[in-house]
């Protein structure tokens, strides 16, 4: 009569965990989703969700009135930056609005036409 020997194995033994580079695409997947992570978190410390919608036009003010002031403008998927120079532009023009600043700092454009009451 023959012995059959029966290797004890466990449930979650699998024979290719001996592989030591078998971990390192799972470190680029954890590294990937901290980074997406990350990108949301600094978008919305900077409470501009409308930055992460395609369908949002913004426009943003950075110092205003200063010598590092930037106007930054996005329209559908395209971000534009615009630096303050010592330049001086001239032309021809007509008016387009009136911009006030309110007393927390903060500078409203209202555009020609658009501040009829609706009611």
């Amino acid at each position: 009569m023959r012995k059959r020997k029966y290797r004890r194995s466990g449930l979650l033994y699998e024979g290719d965990e001996e592989n030591p580079l078998t971990g390192v695409a799972n470190l680029f997947d954890i590294a990937m989703v901290f980074s997406v992570a990350l990108l949301v978190a600094l978008v919305m410390s900077v409470q501009l969700p409308e930055l992460l919608s395609p369908t949002d036009d913004v426009t943003i003010v950075k110092n205003p009135g200063q010598e590092d002031m930037q106007i930054i403008t996005k329209e559908g998927q395209e971000i534009e930056v615009l630096n303050m120079t010592e330049q001086i532009g001239g032309g021809t023009g007509e008016a387009l609005g009136t911009a006030y600043q309110l007393a927390d700092g903060r500078v409203v454009y209202v555009p020609e036409g658009k501040n009829e009451s609706g009611g």
